[in-house]
């Protein structure tokens, strides 16, 4: 069965740009499959494309085993759906979005995982938060003290810091998984 990128990042880094920007430069045939994630939040076009449900379809379907990973974050259930499985039977390199804190988790994380880390410096965090006009000065505040808390130090870990040109971090992000793709 083919890898499965593991995408993570502390709010602000840029993650969600990093695929998004990624998905849309996928060149016809390529086989890596982005998987959209499942989340207890009303849909919001403005930013990823994700299966909105309620708690309970969210929970019926956590009970029916439909999801390969499940956590809680910020107040909501996120979920990645066991399609994947299919997806890495059928040649694909999947690529998900995930959680740090659940990534921590998964010690040891499953086989053929490959755990890439996302960052991008404070000052750059705080701005883009503070962009996004979702929360207040305070808000953003926690979420940086958040960041810098829940730290990675496991030499598995790719890390991509996206401090600079959205481009940039996006096409070190393809060329690596052009990389995971060209292989087994």
């Amino acid at each position: 069965m083919r890898a499965l990128v593991y995408v993570m990042g502390p709010s602000g880094a840029g993650k969600d740009a990093v695929l998004n920007q990624a998905r849309v430069a996928l060149r016809p045939g390529e086989k890596i499959a982005f998987a959209h994630r499942y989340i207890t939040r009303p849909p919001d076009p403005q930013h990823e494309n994700y299966v909105a449900l309620t708690e309970a379809e969210f929970a019926t379907r956590r009970d029916a085993g439909l999801f390969a990973f499940h956590w809680r974050a910020h107040g909501f259930q996120y979920a990645i759906g066991t399609e994947i499985d299919a997806w890495r039977r059928a040649g694909f390199l999947v690529v998900i979005s995930g959680s740090r804190e659940h990534f921590k988790s998964l010690a040891p994380p499953p086989t053929a995982v490959v755990p890439i880390l996302i960052t991008a410096s404070p000052e750059i965090q705080a701005a883009r938060l503070a962009a996004r006009g979702r929360e207040s000065a305070a808000g953003i505040a926690a979420r940086l003290e958040r960041n810098a808390a829940l730290t990675l130090e496991d030499p598995a870990i790719t890390k991509l810091d996206n401090s600079g040109a959205l481009s940039d971090a996006t096409s070190r992000f393809l060329d690596l998984l052009r990389r995971l793709a060209a292989t087994a």
